[in-house]
């Protein structure tokens, strides 16, 4: 028998397979389904069905049909509202599509039957399949009531196998993808397969379910019951008055959740047990719950994730201070480090330098690059070594030092720790602060710091310590030694011209409500500020003059409802009052027994000038300007040297024993002290003595021996700075400060001449006219 082709209108359906002798109704809405529906209307009311391989598909091609499905007989059509047509279909012939012509108005395809190959078998083996199958309905329908209860009884009543599979194979409530694997199967037999393969998996998923839902619904009950007997014990303490053991239960609801090594996890377990059989009101008690929060609160290892980003760390250092490319550079380096090794143990640096040069704003600076949680701790003024390593919690109102503070202030075990003015420790009766705090700052002993509230080791090698100080003459040696000292020198003019131009205006307008368009100032007025209205290494004094300035200038315009204030060098004065600072500048013309010498002070550097007098008398060394010990001999060591050279230069030998001398440094009020002066006191008396003048634009710094050998000094970048406001032109250094000069900026040097003078000879060669 030749197979037949028939050319027939096409219906393409979405998730949905019809088999041979199953009626079912659907909707369509697409023009081109309903075109069909019509066009087989007119005719033999035959329509080919073909399900969509995917469903999203609009306008679907051959290649996105099955090519396996129905020729069905159409039974009724109903038109519903909005443009949908509701289809009842009969299948009848299992057909495959050969060819579709997808053009408007309808889908139109080239179909042949292909009916299923039947299956030669004898009786018994078909009642066996027919067995099988039945069994596994009823097993399926054990597990769906519903199932059972519908379609189960009209499957047992079918006699042949032909007819239990096609029942089947409509009715069980599958997806479409299975009924279309049926329909594609070719014979009976491979039919049968995909029938109990697919009972087989549906009875399978059905008791896996079964058993998840079980173990849920079993877990549940079980916490309902923990619920109700909790609640029940709730109400008996309640009406007895304790609750320690409730709290006992949330203390180790948390243990369990605490990040701890298991020394930590066993003390917190025993004290916890403790805590459970003490009555609820008593001292020890409370002690007791105190004790255990405070060890929950610590985060023993809990570790933030850090920025290891150079390029980040870089830019938020440039950011945020201008200048103290040491710090920057050391805090990249130990980025750097910790990059390449993978360990967080970090170096305890300290900041030693005046007041307002950024120290703690930078500390804050470096926890941002890095990611770090910020803590500081403020050592100013303590005295007691409970401070810093805690109190026994034996003692009322015990409490852990400030360290395990700042640690459960932070949260994690890895902050940048700011150990603000160090240097302002001290000690009493109650121990030595400073010795308490050589355990936390030594990298080997760290590891296992004990608090002696805590009473366990604590980790600090995570914790990047930065330590500041005004100056290192007060910390004690070992303590000193522990720490990475970075200097964190004075400001020269130009570098508090730009932090103030980039951070202080900004800052200050904001402060004072205020926007850049409102409010401007000159580079000249802030270089003015920064120069006639100012005396200081930081910037301190400098912001609260810029502060000062606006403050005025958004009461001004408020009041006279000015649009724009511009203040500038020549309006200056209306803002800040008189010129506060000035500065003694280089002398007109050279002169006898005065010499300009450079000094170091809190506040930056200095010139000092150094007058000396003879004067008949019997050979006495007056001394006056609240001159210090060191300086006071310095300027016997000068005498000395001095007179053990004068015959050089044609003094006579009783001239000492016929006059006087008097020494005096100007700005009495002032103490000063220190050996840096002996080179300038030796060169005004000889000058003096000899009445020979001094070069005015010459300064100098050094200490000297009896032998006239010049020895080295510190605090030169001010000293250089003051020589430079002073508009001198020639420096004389000791030749042992020659490393210190050259780590100076060109800024610093430019239009000085730095003479380097090993002896005596060399300065009195350089400043004698």
């Amino acid at each position: 028998m030749e197979d037949t082709v028939k050319t027939m209108p096409v219906i393409a359906l979405r998730g949905l397979a019809v088999l041979p002798g199953m009626t079912v109704s659907f909707d369509i809405s697409r023009s081109k389904s309903i075109a069909a529906v019509e066009k087989a209307m007119v005719g033999d009311q035959k329509i080919g069905l073909f399900t969509q391989r995917s469903p999203e598909d609009a306008d679907p091609d051959l290649g996105q049909l099955y090519h396996v499905g129905v020729i069905a007989h159409i039974r009724q059509i109903v038109k519903m509202p909005g443009g949908i047509v509701r289809v009842m279909v009969e299948g009848e012939t299992r057909a495959e599509l050969l060819d579709l012509d997808s053009l408007e108005p309808m889908l139109c395809g080239e179909v042949m039957e292909a009916p299923v190959q039947q299956w030669e078998s004898d009786h018994a083996a078909a009642e066996a399949m027919s067995r099988v199958l039945k069994e596994k309905a009823e097993e399926y329908g054990r597990q769906h009531p519903k199932f059972s209860k519908e379609i189960l009884p009209s499957l047992l009543s079918c006699d042949s196998l032909s007819q239990l599979m096609m029942r089947m194979a409509s009715e069980m409530p599958w997806d479409y993808k299975i009924r279309q694997q049926y329909l594609e199967a070719m014979g009976e037999l491979e039919q049968y397969e995909v029938l109990v393969g697919n009972l087989i998996s549906e009875i399978e998923i059905s008791r896996i379910r079964k058993e998840f839902q079980e173990k849920v619904k079993e877990s549940i009950d079980r916490n309902q019951k923990e619920y109700i007997l909790r609640e029940q014990m709730k109400i008996i303490r309640e009406e007895l008055g304790e609750d320690s053991v409730s709290e006992a239960d949330d203390y180790e609801r948390q243990l369990r959740s605490l990040k701890a090594d298991r020394e930590v996890r066993e003390k917190l377990k025993k004290e916890i047990d403790r805590f459970k059989t003490m009555p609820g009101g008593s001292q020890e008690a409370n002690v007791l719950r105190t004790y255990i929060e405070t060890l929950l609160e610590l985060p023993w290892n809990k570790t933030s994730k850090d920025n290891n980003d150079l390029k980040h760390a870089e830019k938020i250092l440039e950011e945020d201070h201008y200048g103290l490319e040491k710090v920057k550079e050391r805090v990249l380096e130990y980025l750097a480090v910790r990059i390449l090794t993978k360990k967080g143990a970090g170096p305890i640096i300290c900041l030693v330098g005046p007041p307002g040069t950024g120290k703690t704003s930078i500390a804050r600076s470096v926890a941002r690059a890095l990611g770090k949680k910020y803590v500081r701790i403020s050592l100013g003024g303590v005295r007691d070594e409970a401070e810093i390593r805690g109190h026994r919690k034996t003692y009322v109102g015990a409490m852990p030092g400030r360290l395990v503070d700042g640690l459960k202030q932070a949260g994690v075990a890895n902050p940048l720790m700011l150990l603000d003015e160090i240097d302002k420790v001290s000690s009493d009766y109650k121990g030595d602060t400073s010795s308490a705090l050589l355990e936390v700052l030594d990298g080997e002993q760290n590891v296992k710091f004990r608090d002696h509230y805590v009473e366990l080791p604590i980790d600090l090698s995570n914790v990047l310590f930065i330590a500041t100080a005004n100056t290192t003459q007060t910390i004690p040696g070992p303590l000193l030694d522990r720490m990475e000292v970075i200097e964190v020198n004075s400001y020269t003019e130009n570098e508090k011209f730009h932090i103030a131009k980039d951070y202080l205006v900004e800052k200050q307008l904001e402060r004072c409500g205020l926007t850049d368009k409102q409010v401007s100032i000159s580079d000249g007025a802030l270089k003015k500020i920064i120069h006639n209205y100012t005396r200081e290494a930081g910037v301190r004094n400098l912001e609260r003059r810029i502060g000062e300035i606006f403050r005025k200038a958004a009461r001004e315009f408020l009041e006279n409802k000015k649009s724009v204030i511009r203040v500038t060098e020549s309006n200056l004065e209306k803002y800040l009052g008189k010129e506060r600072v000035t500065f003694e500048d280089v002398n007109d013309e050279d002169q006898v027994g005065i010499v300009r010498g450079l000094a170091w002070t809190s506040v930056g550097g200095d010139t000092l000038q150094i007058e000396v007098n003879v004067m008949p008398g019997k050979g006495e060394l007056k001394m006056t300007g609240q001159m210090g010990d060191v300086m006071k001999e310095s300027a016997q060591t000068a005498l000395t040297y001095v007179r053990s050279i004068c015959p050089e230069y044609g003094v006579a030998d009783d001239y000492f024993s016929r006059h006087d001398m008097h020494i005096h440094i100007p700005e009495g009020a002032v103490p000063k002290d220190g050996p840096s002066a002996g080179i300038t006191m030796a060169t005004a008396m000889l000058s003096a003595v000899t009445n020979r003048k001094v070069r005015a634009d010459v300064a100098m710094t050094g200490e000297i021996t009896l032998r006239g050998r010049v020895l080295p000094i510190g605090g030169l970048k001010e000293k250089i700075l003051a020589a430079k406001m002073a508009h001198m032109k020639t420096v004389l250094v000791p030749e042992k400060n020659r490393a210190d000069i050259a780590e100076l900026s060109k800024e610093i040097t430019k239009g000085l001449k730095i003479v380097f003078v090993k002896e005596m000879a060399d300065v009195l060669r350089e400043a004698l006219a």
